[in-house]
């Protein structure tokens, strides 16, 4: 009905007693009736139901939604933010600081949301430019200095501790830094590109040198608690790649082959106690395909799927074929040291399922039933 009012006295009139709020629910859905109305409604958005009243004129509040929910007040020019004001979430101080032309620029402040302190510094179009950073519990995180292009520095959240000091770049390490563990121990040091190690030294908490670093490529080693050696090979952007070798808490050699993202991926072998376990190909760290060997003797040659057997054939220490796996389902037969039958039966994901038949050391039937993840599941043979 008010869209056929065209007399603005008389629209006047009628809203004359109606607060602000009232009014802006009826105008900011109808925006032609403004122009009749002494309300200002600037940068009102319908879709997202953001909009501004002018308490004076710089003075003014930003609210979102029906519910009317407060998310800005402070100074505007032209109808942006400009000059001192405050950002709010949940109805909670989110920041406070100064704008320039709708964004952060200046002195500001941010909050968590329990209220406690998070950053404290310099803006520069909306990003953290010279200032602290504090976690929940009032310890530094990281400083920064001219954070874009220049030093600053990060701690550990919960400890506080120094955990980085160097150079940034678009808000990455670039260029010359160091690394710290959380017992401040020196655990790099050189450059970066990307935050990503690229050019220098890595240490252990024994300050030896462990690896170097030259365009992101190099040798490198890793070392147990104890001191013993736990890998050595390449590096490449931070990740293990390329040929390398792993060692077990007590030095001895378990794993040797290729290596992609730090994953085990190409070819490669297992030992156990200095004997040869698996050698095969390897996709994500698991076994794909290869040899499988007891004691030095081939006890299993296929493919895997998760490190299962799945396809392939199962021999006895006389290197005879005891069962073939399709799938990773089939029929196997176990034998005793002296060559007796142990079992004979159906088999299913590396155990003993389904029908089958167990022996004792001199042949004579011990059990015929079924089993179930390699137990048995029926009645003993008398």
């Amino acid at each position: 009905m008010l869209k056929n009012i065209k007399s603005s006295y008389f629209i006047k009139f009628i809203f004359a007693h109606v607060d602000e709020k009232q009014k802006l629910k009826i105008v900011k859905c109808n925006k032609s009736l403004q122009k009749n109305i002494d309300i200002s409604i600037i940068n009102y958005k319908l879709f997202t139901g953001k909009y501004i009243i002018y308490e004076s004129n710089r003075i003014g509040k930003e609210y979102f939604g029906y519910d009317d929910i407060l998310i800005f007040e402070g100074e505007y020019l032209n109808g942006k933010r400009n000059g001192k004001g405050k950002e709010y979430y949940d109805g909670k101080l989110k920041f406070e600081g100064s704008y320039l032309n709708g964004k952060r620029n200046g002195k500001g402040k941010e909050y968590y949301w329990n209220g406690e302190l998070k950053f404290e510094g310099k803006y520069l179009n909306n990003k953290k430019w010279i200032g602290t950073g504090y976690n929940l519990y009032g310890c530094i995180m990281y400083e920064l200095k001219n954070n874009i292009n220049g030093k600053g520095k990060e701690y550990y959240e919960y400890v506080g501790k120094l955990k980085f000091e160097g150079e940034y770049l678009n808000g990455e390490k670039n260029g010359k830094g160091k690394e710290y563990d959380e017992d401040g121990n020196l655990e790099f040091e050189g450059e970066y590109l990307k935050d990503l190690k690229w050019n220098g030294k890595r240490y252990n908490p024994y300050n030896n040198i462990v690896y170097e670093l030259k365009d992101g490529k190099g040798l490198f080693k890793e070392y147990y608690n104890n001191g013993e050696l736990e890998f050595e090979g390449e590096y490449l952007n931070g990740k293990r790649n390329g040929k390398g070798k792993e060692y077990d808490y007590n030095g001895k050699l378990k794993f040797e082959g290729e290596y992609l993202n730090g994953e085990r991926n190409g070819k490669g072998k297992e030992y156990s106690n200095d004997k040869l376990n698996f050698e095969g190909e390897y996709l994500y760290n698991y076994r794909l395909k290869g040899k499988y060997y007891v004691n030095g003797k081939l006890e299993y040659e296929g493919e895997y799927l998760y490190n299962k057997k799945y396809n392939g054939k199962g021999y006895d220490e006389n290197g005879n074929i005891i069962y073939e796996l399709i799938n990773g389902n089939g029929e196997v037969k176990e034998y005793w040291n002296n060559g007796e039958l142990l079992f004979e039966g159906e088999y299913l994901n590396g155990k003993r399922n389904g029908k089958g038949k167990e022996y004792d050391c001199d042949g004579e039937l011990e059990f015929d039933g079924e089993y179930l993840n390699g137990k048995r599941k029926g009645k003993q043979t008398e």
